[in-house]
């Protein structure tokens, strides 16, 4: 095998000095490989997590928005032109964009050089998302690394990798000498004291209160004890709840009386400062709570420098601490932590012992060895490539590059908006005060703002907290706590106009919320949402109007698809499908595969709630007639031209009857948007993408008149077309229809990569 390592080598993942471990271990790999292949350029692309950019060193040449899908296009781009002959990424579900980090597909889709990935999570149990998203990429990877041999069993039970794909290389550690911790004691004030340490940012996970509740019993045997607790809070926790983590673990110490044996370093340190905390170390604690950390970068650290570690048994100590090298105790016990802490103070011989041979151990774990691990790594996957490569900067053909969809503009939604919703009407582009507002417009509007915040991206960031806030604040409003029923319209001067809404209204309601529930990122919107599903739940099953269950049946499966524990909500979803199957059957004919005697107004929701409906066979009979009635409708919306023509509201199109072709409305473009994407998740058949992509092009001109009715300059559509030209008006549910179909479009360009080119 050729020796020679890459000349150009790009790594991706956070970098120094954002404050994460993945940030660490990128700048740590990349200096490493560096110097161990001083003939090679080696270069970084760092991801930032924050509008304010960090001042990286040189070594990184160019930077990735988290949350900007064009950003990632731009990285490819510049990998591509600099003919970077490997890429390293460091992959952590979190620190990449999108739905469980799927923007990073879209770069590993347009890149032209071997990828070799660093797996830092390994779920044994992913959701559907995470699980599209490891299954691409590990596609796309030419060989995957992983730090324990955990890792490597995983992959090959659950993600069925070959063998041949994986190196497991362990986490790369400082080189330090093996020393009396005394040396280092009197610069922290704790000469003469027997130091226990956790470092690491802090966070919940950490488990420190057990062995802040441990500390007790160990001082009562060994009363020199002191408990150093090293490290910052984690950025994203300081940004979400403050200090107060902290500042809990500091009342802990107080009531259990030894807040004279614990001290708190609240900061980053550097690896110098780092090696001499280490140093003054006797023994690490690593009380972690949950067991599927694949990988500890802190225990990999310590463990090398020839430290004796305690730890709860998480997936990488029970790797590394086997066969005597550590002291493994159960997960949430604070009598074990002392236990294992006491076992090793009242026997002087063992914890030297143990922190001879872990020292020992730790050097096949040195960075300069693990640099050479992964420059083999690199030659690999290079080789592996050679067969199917073609040049870096291959031109794009239209065929080959993603879909493009339109720019995201925000701005009409936020003018339609005030601080009691959004507002139903405009008069051209002019909100209209006359109308008011409605929920059913408030409860799209907060659908929008979850997926948009999912998806990311800087030109929506700004107004979508404030926004989701104020129209789940409307859709609380609306909800009679007495009856059970969302009240739908509102006067200006936010006087209801009725006392009960539309069944329909109170379906969308229950869906926003079911699905504010599952995704919204605010632990307060999820808790509210959460309270008015359950309060308006109950009413449905009064309901006749089949589109109110199926908007029911969607927020339904939203809640079962993230809480598959909630047994009692499928009573209500397997009566509601039943009612679907029961009215398509009491219609359907040959030449009539529908639920109704006329096709009206958002007709395919109908068959999207049936792909997600029952369980066993009710789910395989609600799906066969979800396909059936899904296909009819797409074949007489579709023209000879081969474009999409929804229903028309004038008219609709009864049984018997004539086909209205105008009014046509964006909503019906959006609803079969959804049902053909729900369709091809459930099928994998590429005939729903194509027949997606006909109906998003129907906003952008490929419809009957060829007017474009998407205003790109201010974010507002139309509000349809009219037999002789578009209405110019652009209200909110229109307007909504568009931006929720282009969410759900570019989260099925996310999941499925290039969508398939335009509909015959």
């Amino acid at each position: 095998m050729n020796s020679t390592p890459p000349e150009r080598i790009a790594f991706l993942g956070g970098y120094l000095p954002r404050l994460c471990g993945i940030a660490t271990f990128t700048h740590d790999l990349c200096e490493a490989v560096a110097a161990a292949a001083p003939s090679s350029l080696c270069f970084a692309g760092a991801m930032n997590d924050q509008p304010d950019p960090y001042r990286y060193p040189p070594r990184v040449r160019f930077e990735v928005e988290e949350k900007d899908l064009d950003s990632y296009r731009r990285a490819a781009d510049f990998l591509n032109f600099n003919n970077a002959d490997v890429l390293c990424i460091q992959h952590e579900f979190g620190i990449y964009g999108g739905p469980a980090g799927s923007h990073l597909l879209t770069l590993l889709r347009e890149i032209r050089m071997p990828v070799v990935t660093t797996l830092h999570t390994i779920l044994r149990d992913p959701n559907p998302a995470q699980r599209r998203v490891m299954d691409e990429l590990i596609q796309r990877s030419d060989r995957l690394i992983v730090m324990a041999q955990k890792g490597a069993e995983i992959l090959r039970e659950v993600y069925d990798v070959p063998e041949g794909k994986l190196d497991i290389i362990p986490h790369g550690i400082p080189d330090m000498p093996f020393t009396d911790s005394s040396f280092y004691k009197s610069q922290f004030g704790v000469e003469g004291r027997t130091v226990l340490l956790t470092f690491g940012l802090l966070g919940p996970g950490k488990g420190i209160e057990y062995a802040i509740e441990a500390l007790p019993t160990i001082v009562k045997r060994h009363p020199n004890v002191v408990y150093l607790i090293l490290g910052a809070t984690h950025p994203h926790l300081v940004a979400r709840d403050g200090e107060s983590y902290r500042l809990r673990l500091e009342r802990l110490a107080e009531d259990c009386g030894v807040k004279e044996h614990v001290i708190f370093y609240d900061r980053f340190v550097s690896l110098d400062d780092l090696k001499e905390f280490i140093g003054a170390t006797d023994i690490y604690l690593t009380p972690y709570l949950n067991e599927a950390q694949i990988t500890s970068g802190t225990l990999s650290y310590v463990f090398g420098a020839g430290k004796a570690v305690v730890s709860t048994p998480y997936w990488h100590a029970q790797e590394l601490l086997a066969d005597g090298r550590g002291i493994l105790v159960p997960f949430r016990d604070s009598t074990a932590i002392a236990e294992g802490v006491c076992a090793y103070l009242d026997d002087p011989v063992r914890l030297q012992k143990t922190g001879e041979a872990a020292h020992r151990r730790g050097r096949e774990m040195i960075w300069s060895a693990v640099a050479e691990r992964y420059l083999e790594s690199f030659r690999r996957a290079r080789i592996d490539r050679k067969a199917k490569s073609r040049s870096a900067f291959a031109a794009w053909t239209l065929a080959s590059r993603p879909y493009d969809l339109p720019p995201l503009r925000f701005d009409h939604i936020v003018d339609m908006t005030d601080s009691t919703g959004i507002l139903q009407h405009a008069t051209f582009n002019v909100p209209n005060f006359h109308e008011g507002y409605c929920t059913d417009d408030n409860a799209r509007a907060f659908l929008l703002c979850i997926l948009l915040d999912e998806l990311g991206g800087r030109s929506s960031l700004e107004n979508l907290p404030r926004l989701a806030t104020t129209y789940l604040a409307f859709l609380s409003a609306a909800l009679d706590r007495k009856t059970g029923r969302f009240r739908n319209f509102m006067s200006h001067g936010r006087q209801w106009m009725e006392e009960v809404g539309s069944e329909d209204c109170h379906g969308r309601a229950l869906w926003a919320t079911a699905t504010g529930a599952c995704r919204s990122r605010s632990e307060g919107h999820r808790k509210l949402s959460a309270q008015l599903f359950e309060a308006g739940l109950g009413a449905v099953e009064g309901f006749t109007s089949p589109r109110a269950w199926a908007f029911t049946l969607l927020g339904i499966h939203e809640l079962l698809r993230l809480h598959p524990e909630r047994t009692d909500l499928e009573g209500p979803r397997d009566l509601l499908t039943r009612r679907l199957i029961a009215l398509w059957k009491g219609c359907a004919s040959e030449d009539w595969p529908w639920f109704e005697p006329a096709a009206t107004y958002e007709n395919a929701r109908l068959c999207q709630a049936l792909f997600l409906g029952g369980q066993g066979p009710l789910h395989t009979e609600a799906m066969e007639i979800g396909l059936q009635s899904l296909r009819w409708l797409a074949s007489i919306q579709k023209t000879q031209a081969g474009h999409f023509r929804p229903i028309g509201n004038r008219g609709f199109y009864e049984r018997g009857g004539a086909h209205a072709y105008f009014d046509q409305q964006p909503v019906e473009a959006q609803a079969m948007i959804s049902a053909c994407l729900e369709a091809y998740r459930a099928t994998h058949d590429t005939l729903w993408l194509r027949e997606a992509k006909r109906a998003f092009e129907w906003f952008l001109g490929r419809n009957d008149l060829g007017i474009t009715v998407y205003d790109s300059g201010s974010g507002g559509c139309s509000d349809g077309l009219h037999p002789d030209r578009a209405n110019e008006n652009q209200g909110a549910e229109s307007t909504l229809a568009f931006h929720l179909s282009r969410a759900e479009m570019t989260f099925a360009g996310h999941l499925t990569g290039v969508l398939p080119d335009r509909a015959p």
